[in-house]
């Protein structure tokens, strides 16, 4: 099977649409990191905190599902859900789940601080 090449908007709105899943499975300090304008590992990264490995594999399953339903998407490789830190592949998106220790300690906002910063807002 070929896939063709997703359109920045497209992807922009599956960033948004997983961002949205993170934030309704209780993920904290959502960020966007337009990484396609420094790098080309990818266009986007998605940086979420969740407080426990069972919000992790809470947070990663409702990603994984909404971006199959909604774009035919699943991330690529090891996706291993029994960890401090998730990542999820999905070519254009890279969604790093983290609890706030692993998070802290990679610091990749810090990193790709270069980074186009996108700052999701928080709702009670």
């Amino acid at each position: 099977m070929t896939l063709s090449p997703r359109s920045p908007d497209q992807t922009y709105t599956m960033t948004l649409t997983a961002a949205s899943i993170a934030h309704d499975r209780k993920g904290q300090d959502i960020v966007i990191l337009a990484v396609g304008e420094v790098s080309y590992i990818a266009d986007y990264f998605l940086i979420v905190t969740g407080l426990s490995r069972v919000q992790l594999r809470a947070i990663a399953m409702g990603v994984e599902e909404k971006l199959w339903q909604d774009y035919g998407r699943q991330p690529r490789g090891n996706t291993a859900k029994d960890t401090n830190w998730i990542l999820q592949d999905y070519g254009d998106l890279i969604v790093h789940i983290m609890t706030p220790n692993e998070r802290a300690f990679y610091g990749l906002e810090l990193f790709w601080g270069h980074a186009p910063k996108i700052m999701m807002a928080q709702t009670a």
